[in-house]
């Protein structure tokens, strides 16, 4: 009998529907055989930390484990053989005994401004002063600031769905949301994107738009189907990505952001890789570009790692050992006043 592999992710709409994009394209590559030799797929969903606590900043409660723990812990017991991730949220090291098989085709990797429903705004410059921009992610908030200091900038958790309505209640206090591209357009809302924010004014996340499938290190048959998964472009540049943010020992709220591209040239390919470090409030700012030739997976993270090393000499230590401290700081605030709650 053909084995049947379980493909699992996350409970939320966005996950179910990169789950289906996964299973679609190994229907594709593997589809059903008139002998019955080709492999069977099913789905599996499940929440995570990061699902469970919506109220708390990202930045005070942990890494990218949040979103991927559980599953992992799935994965390694048998119960399900493929994790899709969006690779983003996935830890640049991962745990004994698993593997990322596959790197799929990446979206559009931008960020995107969406304004509250019936304001005309087009971009950021076009906000009054004072006006709130939604996010949960640092790395926005710390770049946005350099450029729009007469803005403010409010936590907002909650699946897409759950955003856009905090963002278009009346008495909602928000102008308008930050969100990844891809994430608007595989959920079929792309008409809710106002402008897209780029380069230089905001670069993205490490591997944004990239969906990552996570096998266990020993299982060659899933191995063997990744293969026919991974797009070698997008695989090579979020190598790169992930590269540099692992010397970095960054993670998803580490406001680190990144853009990259791989360029046919006469002799071989040209991988061009930009990094930001930021501070919190926008002041301190590390900027810096790597562009070599590649001609291997591995010449890819050797090009992320040599950013990441001339990120950190430039001034981005000092900057990381800052937010260090303001994360502890905070952390233990929040601790404290959980623990005056909890005795009253």
């Amino acid at each position: 009998m053909p084995r049947t592999f379980t493909l699992a992710s996350r409970a939320s709409q966005l996950a179910q529907i990169q789950t289906n994009i996964v299973l679609a394209n190994l229907q594709e590559q593997f589809p059903p055989s008139a002998d019955g030799s080709t492999p069977n797929f099913a789905t599996s969903f499940m929440a995570t930390a990061g699902d469970k606590n919506q109220s708390q900043a990202l930045y005070l409660i942990g890494g990218k484990a949040l979103w991927t723990k559980e599953l992992e812990v799935a994965l390694k017991e048998g119960h399900v053989d493929m994790l899709i991730h969006s690779l983003k949220d996935v830890p640049t090291t991962l745990p004994e005994g698993c593997l990322l098989g596959a790197i799929l085709e990446r979206e559009d990797p931008v960020d995107s401004l969406v304004v509250k429903q019936g304001e005309n705004w087009k971009t950021l410059d076009d906000l009054p002063a004072g006006s709130v921009v939604g996010t949960s992610s640092v790395r926005r908030v710390a770049q946005l600031k350099r450029k729009y200091p007469h803005l403010k900038f409010l936590d907002v958790r909650g699946n897409l769905n759950t955003r856009f309505a905090k963002l278009d209640a009346p008495d909602g206090p928000y102008a308008a949301l930050i969100l990844a591209k891809a994430g608007i357009v595989r959920l079929e809302m792309g008409d809710r994107i106002s402008s897209d924010v780029g380069p230089p004014t905001l670069y993205h996340a490490v591997s944004q738009g990239a969906l990552g499938v996570e096998i266990r290190s020993d299982d060659t048959e899933a191995l063997e189907l990744c293969k026919k998964l991974t797009h070698r472009e997008t695989s090579w540049r979020c190598s790169a990505e992930r590269a540099c943010l692992r010397v970095l020992e960054g993670g998803c709220s580490v406001p680190v952001g990144i853009f990259s591209k791989l360029v046919a040239e006469e002799g071989g390919e040209l991988l061009t890789i930009t990094g930001c470090i930021t501070g919190l409030d926008g002041k301190e700012h590390v900027e810096q570009t790597v562009s070599e030739k590649v001609a291997s997976q591995e010449d890819a993270e050797n090009v992320g790692v040599k950013l990441a090393k001339l990120l950190i000499e430039t001034g981005g230590k000092k900057i990381l050992d800052d937010i260090n401290v303001d994360r502890e700081r905070r952390v233990g605030e929040a601790k404290a006043a959980d623990e005056v709650a909890a005795a009253s």
